[in-house]
């Protein structure tokens, strides 16, 4: 069976807007996509161990062990899980309305709009938020808009520390840059974890033949013009991902390569130019769709400051016992332990 994704608005104990703590440690600012890495986990992890009241846990209990690990490798001196207040903003699907189309779930007691999402994971994420609240770890959301966008504004406007922005979406590469200071970088967990791969300009730039000086929003450029399966984003028909690296490569940016198609003295092949002009309804909507909020108002839980001890050591011990997840929560309270040396 499959029901709507109901992520409760930032963490079981409610949301308030606090600003960013200015921090000045030179520890990292670590910022999780918490459906990508929930998501991952249920599918990675066997669904053999339940709560006592017979719930699924195995995304609880994987999460948990995947932030556990990310504070150990990482040291970093703030956190934020992020979080999808809106899966499928309003604005994104009046520019195209295929956006995720294709992950709606059409079941006849879904409400409108909502994710398919499988039934043993829905629950989870009430627990995983309970156990963070009880750790001390910050969540954040936007009203009516993505994960992506809460990254973006959080990595944009961070003034301060290194970011690291975890996720298994590609489109979080256009986050990446080295100036202005601090540089953010992007831990691409797309095939789990262990495999993770870390980002920066040079490595987008290397990977997907976009300019360096300007490899993350090449890379939102290039994604717009290939087109994303997985998002419901069709792409420019005819140009495929090494097409669209070369003319953003040759071109600098999205913008110039529009223009370009107008203009007779533009270095473009009559096919690639005919191709271009008939999807310029499409380019202009799905630029903006593609490109993430970088000026989001976030709500945090908390101060983003990462505690040493848990916050309520009473509570995460008993959320631990009742949901099957001692091993990991074990894990997590030494990792946050440990980034007190």
């Amino acid at each position: 069976m499959i029901v709507a994704r109901r992520v409760p608005i930032l963490s079981a104990r409610g949301g308030s807007l606090w600003p960013v703590t200015p921090a000045t440690s030179g520890a990292p600012l670590l910022l999780l996509d918490g459906a990508s890495l929930w998501f991952r986990a249920f599918y990675a992890i066997p669904d053999k161990l339940t709560a006592a009241d017979g719930r699924s846990v195995n995304a609880l209990r994987g999460f948990v062990d995947m932030v556990a690990s990310l504070i150990t490798k990482h040291s970093p001196g703030r956190l934020v899980v992020c979080l999808d207040l809106d899966w499928r903003p309003r604005y994104r699907v009046d520019l195209v309305p295929t956006y995720k189309a294709h992950r709606l779930d059409t079941a006849a007691d879904a409400p409108d709009g909502a994710e398919e999402v499988p039934d043993r994971l829905t629950p989870q994420v009430e627990m995983i938020l309970e156990v963070l609240a009880a750790a001390g770890i910050a969540t954040g959301g936007a009203e009516g808009l993505e994960a992506d966008d809460v990254l973006g504004t959080l990595a944009t406007r961070e003034r301060t520390d290194p970011v690291i922005v975890v996720s298994g979406d590609r489109d979080l590469l256009q986050l990446v840059r080295d100036e202005p200071a601090p540089p953010v970088r992007v831990l691409y967990a797309g095939r789990g974890l262990a495999k993770a791969e870390l980002f920066g300009p040079a490595e987008v730039a290397a990977k997907y033949g976009v300019p360096v000086a300007n490899a993350g929003r090449g890379y939102a450029d290039l994604a717009t013009l290939r087109g994303d399966a997985s998002d419901g984003l069709p792409g420019v028909a005819g140009i495929g991902e090494k097409s669209a690296s070369t003319l953003i490569s040759r071109f600098g940016s999205l913008e110039a390569l529009v223009a370009a198609v107008e203009d007779p003295a533009a270095d473009l092949a009559a096919g690639v130019r005919a191709k271009l002009r008939a999807a310029q309804d499409y380019l202009k909507a799905a630029a903006p769709v593609v490109r993430v909020v970088c000026d989001a108002e976030v709500a945090m839980s908390k101060p983003d400051t990462l505690p040493h001890t848990p916050a309520d050591p009473d509570r995460l011990g008993e959320l631990a016992v009742a949901y099957n997840a001692e091993s990991p929560v074990t894990r997590l309270i030494a990792a946050l332990a440990s980034t007190a040396r």
